[in-house]
């Protein structure tokens, strides 16, 4: 099980999609130009769950939403499809930009909350700690109910049982992991 995403060395030695993105990632330079913004991959290919259609999602920390959204225009707007929007997530500002490369499409994603305390991380790394210990055959039952259309999170919440609203409740398990393995 991989513990240190904020490195993503490790897709060099992932799947093909892995180190697919990989590649495509150092080729455009995007955690070397997003450095200062603390950029870590998250999402569904970084835990190997991902489908044809699958972007790539970095999220960062911006104190400044002008500034960040200013950054991300200078260094990404030639690209091609580029769009940038702000929205409210959960109550917090987040600012959003998407472009594509002749591999992925791309989602770099920015709030004023540390990378690793981002739901987005969290989500990813409970989800890590569940395929790590539930296994294959749980991995490709979530990828199905994936490709027959759910998210990731209620798809994991489906296949654990969880009720009420999926993010949440996901969440909530990341105190019963770290307790566990504590």
């Amino acid at each position: 099980m991989n513990d240190n995403f904020r490195n993503i060395e490790y897709l060099k030695h992932g799947n093909e999609r892995q180190k697919l993105a990989f590649n495509e990632i150092k080729r455009h330079k995007i955690f070397e130009i997003l450095e200062v913004y603390n950029p870590i991959l998250t999402g569904t290919i970084p835990i190997g769950i991902d489908l044809p259609e699958s972007d790539l999602d970095i999220i960062c920390e911006c104190e400044n939403h002008s500034e960040f959204k200013a950054y991300l225009l200078r260094e990404f707007s030639e690209k091609k499809d580029f769009k940038i929007y702000s929205i409210q997530q959960n109550g917090i500002e987040s600012t959003i930009a998407e472009f594509k490369t002749a591999n992925f499409l791309f989602e770099i994603f920015g709030q004023c909350i540390p990378t690793d305390k981002q739901n987005a991380y969290r989500h990813m790394i409970i989800e890590s700690k569940i395929l790590y210990e539930k296994g294959f055959d749980f991995k490709q039952k979530i990828k199905k109910l994936k490709s027959d259309g759910l998210k990731t999170e209620p798809a994991f919440a489906e296949l654990l049982g969880l009720k009420g609203n999926p993010y949440t409740e996901l969440l909530k398990l990341e105190t019963k992991t770290a307790s566990k393995n504590g």
